[in-house]
């Protein structure tokens, strides 16, 4: 068993961000992966450009400088391997972490793919977007249905539809086009959603009035088919002529690693039981960084301002061991 003071669980934005606030404290933190670092942003579509400019992305000190004000992922992927490197920030990638369970001492086991650890803190910033929001309905698991969107050549002069109606499934929509796929988008809303990116729906919207894409709203996708998807709109039942399906339909965080931490979760929300101040859990010794905290509502909490949660972990865990030292002293 390996022994470490800090575990990061997630090596996203916001998991390097405090792993370095700790290493700037005096810590020597160690982050565990499954993926490469910020996987969530390598999942992103090969064209995304991102919503936020370059200096709100910044971790770390390290200046994030692009010749274009927003970013594009490719940009933001090696900006993050760059600081990994200047920061000399030590990240295990490719390891997942299975199980976080609290020792009777206070102590973590942390088991994963690749051994065991144990910690004295521990440091949750998996995100979400590693876990779809499934619709559950029949033909769901077929081959044909993704629920990520990476890019739009493979699809070229097939039948598409694009399910959700916000900026993901507006921009798969936008980019099969281009690759020559004839494609529908069903949204259930009724109307565009206010979320999407201001400068993106004007062309969207041309294309639908052209009827070079084809948008139902109040549409609610019944079944999927290996040739064919059912949607229903208004009471009215109609099938479409369909080879791939994109269910853009947000993703969630993983509730159940936390709840067998023992961290609460709110049934409502989604939100986990922290303190705001500390990003502390109710489980001592757990903290909790990036959009994790947000529960349901990935819509709250971003790179921007999910990087500073790092900072308020670790002036708490400075106060911790000085506790502890005080403690000691008694």
């Amino acid at each position: 068993m390996k022994e470490e003071k800090i575990i990061i669980v997630g090596g996203g934005p916001c998991g390097l961000a405090a792993a370095i606030a700790l290493q700037d404290a005096g810590f020597s933190p160690l982050v565990i992966e499954k993926g490469n670092i910020v996987h969530s942003i390598y999942r992103f579509p090969t064209h995304q450009t991102f919503f936020s400019t370059s200096d709100r992305l910044e971790i770390g000190g390290v200046p994030f400088i692009t010749e274009n004000r927003k970013p594009t992922r490719n940009q933001a992927l090696a900006y993050y391997r760059e600081v990994v490197v200047r920061k000399q920030v030590r990240v295990n990638t490719f390891e997942e972490v299975k199980n976080v369970k609290r020792q009777e001492d206070g102590t973590f086991f942390i088991e994963t793919t690749k051994g065991t650890y144990r910690a004295q803190y521990v440091v949750i910033a998996t995100g979400y977007y590693d876990h779809p929001n499934y619709m559950n309905v029949p033909g769901e698991e077929l081959p044909k249905v993704m629920h990520y969107f990476k890019e739009a050549h493979p699809y070229f002069n097939t039948d598409c539809v694009v399910i959700g109606g916000k900026n993901s499934s507006v921009d798969a929509a936008m980019e099969l086009v281009k690759a020559g796929a004839r494609v529908t988008v069903l949204y259930r809303g009724n109307e565009y959603s206010k979320s999407i990116k201001p400068w993106i729906l004007p062309e969207f919207d041309s294309l639908v009035k052209k009827g070079v894409i084809r948008m139902e709203f109040r549409a609610h996708v019944k079944a999927i088919t290996e040739d064919a998807v059912v949607y229903e709109v208004d009471g009215e039942t109609k099938t479409i002529k369909n080879d791939f399906v994109f269910a853009m339909t947000g993703y969630h965080p993983d509730h159940r690693f936390l709840t067998n931490i023992g961290v609460q979760i709110d049934p409502e929300s989604g939100r986990p039981h922290y303190d705001p101040e500390t990003m502390e859990t109710n489980v001592p010794g757990v903290f909790i960084a990036g959009v994790i905290a947000a529960g349901n509502d990935a819509n709250e909490i971003f790179i921007e301002n999910g990087r500073f949660h790092g900072d308020a972990i670790a002036a708490c865990i400075v106060r911790h061991e000085r506790e502890a030292s005080a403690k000691q002293l008694q």
